[in-house]
């Protein structure tokens, strides 16, 4: 039987095992799906380990994304672009292909739920690496604008020089920050900590969508806040969870997935609903 595993550290709470498990069974393909916590200082040779004994294709997770992009054989344009890897896939001949599949689910997802992106003024805050995963699939979209706030903003700075070859991406800080946008994704890992990103609220108005890539069986403090100043469309990252994994899927096995049922039962799982 094919053998897959998601790498992290920690990962024992993931639910790609729950998620990937309903995909095979959905699409009637024979695999196994598992889950791998090397030390942070072991995943190369776990890696190489788990491909040399018969292993077919892995996700990789925090904190690995970024050196799994140095592990693999050759990268797809979307991994090139995100400057990392979370879906790795050992081709026929041999080859270990590094793809990152982030973006993707996040755009389906956002279309998911009927967010128009073509037009849109869209704010991204955060510019760490699930923004740099996000902002070529946001951008091939065609917003009007993209605007790129974090709480170092050089950082904001370099990454939209880094992207501004594919459509209207700009930095500003904060405190620059002036309304009205349409979309305003949360990349930030504040809501773990249950903390804010320091986004005036006057931003915030009825007809804006609001997606915060955390996920949890309550509403993070982000969508929490949004919704206290008004917000009526709020999203987490659960859908595009499920959507990144259903691309991944797609990676190794050749046929896409249906998401729509796995999201209702992975939020039964949860106790979402």
């Amino acid at each position: 039987m094919d053998r897959y595993l998601v790498f992290g550290h920690p990962v024992r709470h993931s639910k790609s095992p729950f998620i990937h498990t309903l995909f095979a069974r959905q699409t009637q393909q024979e695999l196994e799906y598992g889950l791998a916590e090397p030390a942070v200082d072991e995943f190369a040779q776990a890696l190489r380990t788990f491909f040399d004994q018969g292993g077919k294709g892995c996700n990789v997770t925090v904190p690995f994304k970024e050196q799994a992009f140095t592990l693999v054989d050759c990268l797809s344009p979307r991994a090139k672009r995100a400057g990392a890897v979370n879906t790795i896939k050992l081709t026929d001949d041999g080859v270990l292909l590094g793809d990152n599949t982030d973006g993707a689910g996040l755009v389906a997802d956002l279309k998911s739920h009927g967010v128009t992106l073509a037009d849109s003024r869209i704010l991204l805050l955060g510019a760490g690496g699930a923004a740099r995963g996000a902002l070529a699939p946001l951008l091939a979209e065609l917003p009007s604008e993209l605007v790129i706030a974090n709480r170092t903003h050089t950082k904001a700075q370099q990454l939209a020089a880094e992207f501004c070859d594919l459509g209207p991406v700009t930095a500003q800080t904060y405190e620059q920050l002036a309304g009205p946008f349409d979309l305003v994704i949360n990349s930030t890992s504040a809501s773990l900590q249950g903390e804010l990103p320091p986004l005036a609220p006057a931003l915030i108005h009825t007809d804006i969508a609001i997606y915060d890539m955390m996920y949890g069986a309550s509403d993070t403090a982000f969508i929490s806040w949004a919704k206290q100043h008004g917000a009526r469309q709020t999203m987490d990252g659960l859908g595009m969870l499920v959507e990144q994994a259903a691309e991944a899927f797609t990676v190794w096995r050749g046929i896409r997935p249906g998401t729509k049922q796995v999201l209702r039962e992975l939020k039964r799982n949860l106790g979402v609903i």
